[in-house]
This record gives C-alpha cells, structure tokens and sequence, in this order.
C-alpha cells in the first residue's frame, strides 16, 4: 500500500506522531510518501519525500497529521484526486480526525481493510468579478461571508435557484455542508448535521432581527449571495478559514454543491457520534466524570 503522510509541524507532537506513524507503516510493508518541502524538517529513512500533488496522485490513502485545519488543507488535494483520507490528532479538537496520537497502532487496520469510509459533501464557490475574473473555490466546512474588517453590519439577500428567500441585515453569512455543522456554524448557532446527510446549512452572524433561525437547504439548490452597504464597503468571503478574497457588491457570488466528495477514513466505526461525545459534550461533563464511572 502506498500512503502520502501529510504533516502540520507547527502542531505540537506533530514530529513525534509522523515518526511514529511512518515506522510502523514501514514496518506493515508499506510504501511511505511526504511533501518534499517535509524533508528538511523530518528527514526519515525509508520515506520518499516528492511534490504533495504527484504523492497524491500516486497513494493509496492519504494521511493528514495535525489539527482540523490541517485536514480542510488536505482535503482539497485528497478530494481532487478521489483518494480516502486519515486524519491523526495534534491539534486541540480534531473533530474529523479517527486517531489520536496515543491511538497509533490502529494504522495496522489500514492495512487489514478493517476500516469504514464516509462520503462527506463538499461546496463549490463561485465568484464572477465585476472585471471580468472569476474564481473557483471548494469547501469542505464552510464559506464565510462578513464584513471586511469589522466594518459594520449589511444588507444581504439570499437567492435560491433565482427566487429570494431571505432578506436581512447581519455581519454576516455561513453556508455550510453538514461536515463544517460542527464548526463555525454551531458556534454562530446552528444545529448539529450527521455528516451523511447532504445538504446546505444558511446560519446567520448576528443578525439584526429576533426571529433570525438556520435555514437547510436541498443540497441541489444554487445559492446566489447580493449584499448592499453603507458607503458601498466590500465584503470578504473566507472559504475553509483560508485567506479572505474581497469582493463588492457588484460581485455576483453562487454556492452550490461540489461534484467533488471527501472519503474521510473512519478506524472506530463510530467516527461522528464518537467525536460529538467524546470532544463537544466534554466541556458539559464535570471534571470528576471519569471517577464516577462515566464513559469519556
């Protein structure tokens, strides 16, 4: 089996897991692959450093090492190239990752084939410039539309294949798929989605009203975005948490559903409601749980 390990080296622990990782896959017979922009960092004997889109297209499986965003980053090119992902915890919640670092000799079960994958849905954003440019973007969270520099609240409309359903004044807009449900939207107050669902969420960012709620849309709706301002103030648009991309309010803006999906590797078997009790009902949990008997 070949594997392309893709590591975030400013995660703590992230060089102790990627040691780990790639020793007992060496060991399990496998053929291990890292971003040639790894070696200086990790030089490993028995691992073939190259460029991560030529890994990519040669692996087998992907493995991200790192927090959330270190697998929003490695989705795209895993996604691109239609090849299930792993992703190993370093960072603080790693809800979409399987394995923690202590959880390391599970990558055995890669090799047995004793592992499930869910299709998660991914978002396409399109933004067509009042210049004539245009942009593609794909999400596997979410897309974020707010004010740019926290320059006061807009007046956003909401089109759903070219018939208005919302019209309101916010800081700003989430559209997200059921996976990014679990992010920045239920943070803004969104409800929980089972990443098996396909859709798209709507939650608002402070919105100016009393009667603001999420909206779910089905997920072969085209969205268009408009928004007015004060003055004609831009706007920015964060795709996944990446750098924002200004746009203005002659900008026309679609999101929809991606052809692409995201085969996110599941070692547990009980990878999502695993993850809600174990890393977002902990904070509820007194800190004695764990004397009482309580499962983590």
């Amino acid at each position: 089996m070949k594997i392309l390990i893709c590591p975030n080296f400013k995660k703590s622990h992230s060089f102790s897991a990627t040691s780990e990782a790639c020793e007992i896959l060496l060991s399990l017979g496998c053929e291990v692959m890292m971003p040639s922009d790894c070696s200086e960092a990790l030089s490993l004997a028995g691992v073939r450093y190259l460029d991560s889109k030529v890994g990519a297209a040669l692996c087998d499986v992907m493995i991200s090492v790192g927090g959330d965003g270190t697998i929003l980053k490695c989705a795209k090119l895993a996604s691109a190239e239609d090849k299930p992902l792993l992703g190993i915890n370093c960072g603080r919640l790693g809800f979409m990752a399987t394995l923690e670092r202590e959880d390391l000799s599970r990558l055995e079960k890669l090799i047995s084939g004793d592992f499930s994958v869910e299709q998660r849905m991914m978002l396409s954003v399109e933004i067509d410039y009042t210049d004539g440019r245009k942009a593609f973007l794909c999400a596997l969270n979410e897309a974020v539309i707010s004010s740019e520099y926290g320059s006061g609240i807009r007046d956003f409309t909401v089109l759903a294949d070219g018939l208005t359903v919302s019209s309101l004044r916010a800081d700003g807009l989430i559209f997200s798929t059921p996976t990014g449900a679990s992010a920045y939207s239920l943070s803004a107050g969104g409800p929980l989605i089972e990443p098996a669902l396909d859709c798209i969420e709507f939650t608002q960012i402070c919105p100016h009203s009393l009667f603001a709620r999420t909206m779910l849309f089905s997920p072969d709706k085209l969205i268009e975005i408009k928004f007015k301002s004060d003055g004609g103030a831009s706007a920015a648009l964060s795709v996944d948490g990446q750098k924002p991309l200004r746009i203005s309010e002659n900008d026309r803006l679609r999101v929809f559903r991606s052809p692409r999906r995201l085969k996110l590797i599941d070692i547990n078997g009980d990878g999502f409601f695993r993850a809600v009790n174990r890393k977002l009902m902990a904070p509820a949990k007194q800190p004695d749980d764990s004397e009482n008997g309580s499962e983590d």
